[in-house]
């Protein structure tokens, strides 16, 4: 029987926390009914700088429910960073942690089958998305991408699989051991290498508000996982000056050919197509190169990830 926490961070989250901790709370009782847990595994929501009433729900929550623990982050870190500080405060507490999104629209119901994986000595259990039909179009056709780009690019993880997982102590403390400030979970725990296994994770639609991960969110976080664990962009910057000199020799032979049987015609179009072609190449090459090197300048200042102001214990 496994001491379990689920670590949930908290944006804006206050429509959904009451009736999420409901849900989990009756899941809970039943696991340890079965045998699954221990009756003294808890809930602990990571509050990463909300604007609305989350921490105060938190707080009353944690009055409430035996099962509630709260941590609040002293600003807004980011959705990763905000799992990372869950996790690591965690891990002192209990044998194996769940991380699971507030709103739980992943399937609760995985988690059990996480556990009975977890005894059955895995120590990474990842929840895997088999349906995603509660989700609009939008966010379908946009995911599938986000997990293809990273996949061509060479990253290293789970396919459709989010931040749905069970990581035991063991993998945590591992985990740990990455001090890396440019944090893509998806990418790093695959990284471990401890023995792992999957779950089919159905998506449901939100209870209430909105989801904090547009369009917008989602590709900055797949630049960020394609940049910390990849080379690609940088060869593919290599290769296209390769074809752009393969090509300018081209030209240059069509020039020497015109000039000498006498078909040369002055003009400005194909000049001026030529500079904005080379021009755009060489921006996008410049702005690849300096994403990597604005990783490194954060990478090498070594700030904390986060500050905890207050823990509900």
């Amino acid at each position: 029987m496994i001491r379990l926490a689920t670590v949930s961070p908290c944006y804006n989250e206050e429509a959904v926390l009451r009736h999420s901790v409901e849900r989990l709370t009756a899941l809970f009782e039943r696991m340890i009914a079965d045998g699954l847990i221990a009756n003294d595994s808890m809930m602990v929501f990571v509050n990463d700088g909300s604007r609305d009433n989350t921490w105060k729900i938190i707080t009353e929550l944690h009055r409430e429910n035996r099962f509630v623990r709260g941590i609040n982050l002293a600003r807004n870190v980011g959705h990763q960073n905000a799992i990372m500080a869950g996790m690591m405060t965690a891990r002192q507490w209990v044998d194996a942690v769940i991380t699971i999104d507030a709103d739980l629209q992943d399937d609760i119901e995985c988690i059990p089958q996480m556990v009975k994986k977890c005894e059955s000595g895995s120590d990474i259990v990842y929840g895997v998305k088999v349906s995603r039909q509660a989700d609009s179009a939008t966010k379908r056709w946009t995911a599938q991408a986000f997990y293809k780009l990273q996949s061509s690019m060479g990253v290293e993880s789970v396919y459709n699989h989010a931040d749905f997982r069970l990581m035991t102590r063991r993998a945590l403390d591992m985990l740990a051991e990455y001090k890396e400030h440019n944090l893509y979970l998806r990418g790093l725990i695959p990284q471990i290498g401890l023995q792992c296994d999957t779950v089919d994770d159905t998506i449901s639609e939100r209870y209430a508000g909105n989801s904090k991960y547009t369009v917008r969110k989602m590709f900055a976080l797949a630049i960020n996982g394609i940049t910390s664990f990849s080379e690609r962009p940088l060869y593919a910057i290599v290769n296209m000056g390769v074809f752009f000199i393969v090509i300018a020799f081209c030209i240059a032979i069509y020039v020497v050919h015109a000039l000498i049987v006498g078909t040369a015609v002055p003009g400005w179009s194909s000049l001026i197509l030529s500079i904005w072609l080379v021009g755009g190449f060489i921006l996008v090459a410049i702005g690849i190169v300096g994403i990597y090197i604005g990783k490194i300048f954060t990478e090498v200042k070594h700030r904390p990830l986060y500050h905890i102001a207050e823990i509900l214990e």
